[in-house]
């Protein structure tokens, strides 16, 4: 073998590593590199003024916050958040999902419309919400306002300030799990719905029966993937109200999430040690979230697994039966 056809042949082996190299460097340098520093600065205090000064404190930062009321008061309205975004939204988008997914005209309109919402800044959107629920001059309470509602204060209220986050956040993901609903709907085998309308079944029936049971992993999936955003939502807060004010989550930190608590420690009161103690814990939050889906997959696998072997013993044994 000639030295031109031996390095040929080595360039041909290396091209592959050549082609994904790219992507593990990067991912390296802005992925697990600041993972790794964050959770080395999380065992140690850091000020924001001197980071390169650092005391060893061990899980202290961790354990400071299983007695800190304001993290905890962050993890509830981060929960809350989540509950009153993640199931309207969701199931909004199957509806949307479920009307797309007839012959409408003009549905590849519908469409691209329903997913303009994803499109659009946070900040674009964010403000405009903030208009609206504004106290004073507030579309939202002059809507209200026609039907006898008193005037709402939206920012000062724990769950009005809750709901109207809320809002923003399904406004714009809502179109977009609608297209994963559809795309997951079009894959469902019509036989199916030919089947359940020769039994006699209606739309609903059909709907209840035939498309949600297919739907079951995509809706599992879509469940923790806005999970894991409501544990990350932290745009839609800050820039509610805006400032000071905005950083706290209100004024007495009504809709402070673990993402905007996490930013006043490291950034407003400069301590990045216990900043990076709470980026961790949402960190293991969200994993705890990954393994229990994980879980829910696996044991929902094998009782599919398990069905057909049920089945055929089932019809074993009535064989049997009306054999003797």
């Amino acid at each position: 073998m000639t030295p031109r056809q031996l390095w040929r042949r080595r360039a041909n082996r290396a091209s592959p590593y050549a082609f994904v190299a790219p992507f593990f460097v990067l991912f390296i340098a802005f992925g697990l590199f600041p993972l790794l520093y964050t959770g080395y600065i999380s065992l140690h205090r850091v000020r924001l003024q001197n980071p390169d000064e650092m005391t060893w404190l061990g899980l202290a930062n961790y354990t400071n916050l299983w007695h800190d009321q304001f993290f905890w008061k962050s993890l509830r309205n981060t929960f809350t958040i989540g509950v009153i975004s993640t199931v309207p939204q969701l199931c909004m988008a199957l509806g949307l999902a479920h009307l797309l997914n007839h012959r409408l005209r003009g549905r590849t309109f519908f469409r691209v419309a329903i997913l303009m919402p994803y499109a659009t800044s946070v900040a674009a959107a964010t403000l405009v919400f903030g208009g609206l629920f504004g106290r004073d001059y507030g579309m939202v309470n002059w809507f209200l306002g026609l039907f006898g509602v008193d005037t709402i204060d939206w920012y000062n209220g724990t769950w009005t300030s809750q709901i109207a986050i809320s809002t923003i956040v399904t406004w714009r993901w809502v179109g977009y799990n609608a297209l994963i609903y559809l795309a997951a709907m079009q894959a469902i085998p019509h036989d199916r719905y030919e089947a359940a309308a020769l039994d006699g079944a209606k739309a609903w029936h059909q709907f209840r029966h035939v498309t949600i049971p297919g739907l079951r992993p995509t809706i599992l999936f879509t469940v923790v993937v806005s999970t894991i955003g409501a544990m990350q939502i932290f745009a839609e807060p800050l820039l509610l109200q805006g400032g000071p004010i905005g950083v706290r989550g209100g004024a007495s930190h009504q809709y402070q999430t673990v993402g905007l608590y996490m930013y006043e420690t490291g950034w407003s009161n400069y301590a990045l040690g216990k900043a990076s103690a709470i980026a961790w814990t949402t960190f293991l939050i969200i994993v705890l979230v990954i393994g229990v889906n994980a879980l829910i997959s696996a044991q929902r696998a094998r009782r599919e697994q398990r069905a057909p072997k049920r089945a055929a013993l089932r019809s074993r044994t009535s064989a049997n039966r009306e054999g003797r």
